[in-house]
């Protein structure tokens, strides 16, 4: 029989947050791969874990997730763990899990610490539906993308930084998005813990002139639907009746499905935007 991959969620800076069931299978397991070993044999030491441990990371996340499948379906056990947090939460162990689930094995998890969770939970902004955008990418093109979807995203943002690129991000932020309200999660767990809630604007202000310090989790208010109806109708009250209504001809609509979607549109009756184009 084959093996079973545990996801092992880790501490994102006080220790006591791991849990007893992730002690217990640290120690279980056959072998633990682990993002640093450098950084987790602390974390096992202190635990008095003397599971094997190997390296498994961005760099080698394909060449190794196959020997570490191979070991799997011969029947070990192993525990993946993530320098801190939720293994595949913006961490490769995403590919792992792909990987195994090709293979047929079993894969299950360890529920723990998630900055991204825990930075939502307590940045006093809406809860109910958020979106999880890690760090923004590297390449510029996919960021600007990226950006462009976030401008009508009613959803809560959630984006990790590290405190040396926040103040650029934050301007980014505020050059893309607006002033929207913002909470800067720093140093989650651990004795220096802040929230700064404020405006993407006063938050800018406020880190050009407080050097951060610590990996941050910057919590973004969404667009409310009410702010992107009211673009879209400026967008619309910027074209002719005429030229709105050629908008959705050419989509394949009829004209008279297209009048009573114009009308939606400005809010108005389908009689008027009638009287409007027999006017014409």
């Amino acid at each position: 029989m084959p093996g079973t991959l545990y996801l092992c969620a880790t501490p994102i800076g006080n220790l006591e947050d791991i849990t007893l069931r992730c002690i217990r299978i640290l120690k279980e397991v056959d072998l633990i791969a682990a993002e640093d070993t450098r950084n987790s044999i602390k974390l096992l030491n202190h635990f008095e874990i003397k599971t094997p441990m190997t390296s498994y990371h961005e760099y080698n996340k394909i060449e190794k997730g196959r020997k570490l499948v191979e070991l799997l379906l011969k029947g070990e056990d192993i525990a993946l763990i993530t320098d801190a947090g939720t293994p595949g939460i913006s961490d490769p162990g995403e590919e792992l899990v792909k990987m195994c689930r090709e293979a047929g094995i079993i894969v299950t998890a360890l529920p723990g610490a998630a900055a991204c969770v825990m930075a939502l939970t307590i940045s006093g902004l809406p809860t109910r539906r958020f979106a999880f955008e890690a760090f923004l990418p590297t390449d510029k093109k996919e960021r600007q993308a990226v950006l462009e979807e976030m401008q009508s995203e009613t959803r809560t943002i959630v984006l990790y930084e590290a405190p040396h690129r926040l103040v650029r991000t934050l301007e980014v932020l505020l050059d893309s998005l607006g002033n929207r309200r913002v909470s800067i999660c720093r140093e989650l767990t651990k004795k220096h813990e802040t929230v700064y809630a404020a405006t993407t604007e006063e938050a800018l202000l406020y880190y050009r002139e407080h050097e951060p310090k610590g990996e941050c989790v910057i919590v973004v208010e969404g667009k409310s639907r009410e702010q992107i109806r009211a673009l879209e109708r400026a967008r619309w009250e910027e074209m002719s009746v005429e030229e709105h209504m050629e908008h959705y001809l050419e989509k394949g609509m009829d004209r008279k499905e297209a009048m009573k979607q114009v009308a939606r549109d400005l809010g108005v009756g389908k009689r008027e935007i009638y009287q409007k184009l027999n006017c014409r």
